[in-house]
């Protein structure tokens, strides 16, 4: 069966972190994120893939390659200039020409994607958005649909005592390849501002199917940090790269070839990338580091991320929400303040 990953975007809220990659390739518990999409695909026999590619896209290509490295036929549709979720698509109509289904780059799920197909073809949908029920609908944009799933209304982001429905789009879809008679050739054209409301209004066959699964849309930083803490928690079906260790006190996910000095203190979720080296009397809570980095003795990391390739020198202190990018020198006893964006200049990567 073929499928779509929506791979194209550029990430702007999770910089610095895809300042020098695209969002699909960030790590996710030691793996690029698209690499658990792929992988979820291939589990339900979604084996011929196309990928839409702008950002970064050499990043995304060379990583994957023809997809045979990873059990799938997989290619590419690259826009010069970005053309919008649904001109994305209709741009690979040559090659998605049997049903179909669409999976954004940014999505962490194991969603039973064999199941959906099986609620899409039951009802005879033209179209097909997989929900799941959200506690924080003014994050989301939410479906409403009558007693038979049939999608009704959408709402952007509603305030919780305006919202009709606590159901979210997200963003996984499953197409007749007769939805592209509802999308223009050759221009920019969007899913859910134009499509979407269409098919509403034509009372086409469009439905909506509760996910049943995890699903996290990994859009910023927040949500980045916290869908690694709920893979150590179990609470998504993902492979992981590294040793996991478990006591009271941490979960900690170490990546090949660390080095973890003496004195080391882990707290709560911790995933430390490959090659990283953690000096002694460091003291690390609810953090993500990257690849090949160094944090050097006493620095203190706070529910922050750490890019690859950095240099956190002696007794730094960062702290809760702060995020350095990939390239980075901290200089010794730095404090970096809550949310900062540490960014890595051309001529100066001193903090």
């Amino acid at each position: 069966m073929k499928a779509m990953v929506m791979a194209a975007g550029v990430g702007s809220r999770l910089m610095p972190l895809t300042e020098q990659i695209p969002k699909p390739m960030i790590p996710m518990a030691n793996r690029p994120l698209m690499e658990n999409i792929v992988d979820l695909l291939k589990k339900h026999n979604f084996d011929q893939i196309i990928a839409n590619l702008h950002y970064h896209a050499d990043g995304i290509s060379q990583y994957f390659g023809d997809g045979s490295s990873f059990g799938v036929n997989l290619l590419y549709s690259r826009e010069e200039g970005l053309m919008g979720t649904a001109g994305g698509v209709k741009k690979c109509a040559w090659f998605l020409d049997d049903t179909f289904v669409i999976v954004s780059g940014d999505a962490l799920t194991d969603a039973d994607l064999g199941r959906l197909m099986q609620e899409h073809k039951k009802k005879g949908a033209l179209a097909t958005i997989a929900l799941k029920r959200v506690a924080e609908v003014e994050n989301f944009g939410i479906v409403i649909t009558d007693s038979d799933g049939l999608i009704t209304s959408f709402q952007e982001k509603p305030r919780a005592d305006q919202a009709l429905s606590n159901y979210a789009n997200t963003g996984i879809y499953i197409f007749e390849p007769e939805i592209f008679n509802y999308i223009p050739a050759g221009e920019f054209y969007d899913f859910g501002k134009q499509v979407f409301p269409q098919l509403v209004k034509l009372q086409a066959p469009f439905y909506g199917a509760d996910i049943g699964s995890y699903w996290c849309d990994v859009g910023n930083i927040d949500t980045y940090r916290q869908s690694h803490a709920d893979i150590l928690q179990g609470l998504v079906d993902v492979p992981v790269q590294g040793k996991k260790s478990v006591n009271p006190k941490h979960i900690v996910l170490v990546g090949e070839g660390c080095k973890i000095g003496d004195e080391v203190e882990f707290r709560g979720s911790v995933v430390i990338g490959p090659r990283t080296e953690i000096q002694n009397g460091a003291v690390i809570s609810d953090a993500v580091v990257w690849n090949d980095t160094v944090v050097k003795n006493g620095t203190i990391l706070d529910n922050c991320v750490v890019g690859a390739h950095c240099c956190l020198e002696k007794s730094v202190a960062v702290n809760r929400g702060a995020v350095i990018a990939s390239g980075c020198t901290v200089e010794s006893h730095s404090v970096i303040p809550p949310q900062q964006r540490v960014v890595r200049y051309p001529h100066c990567t001193n903090y």
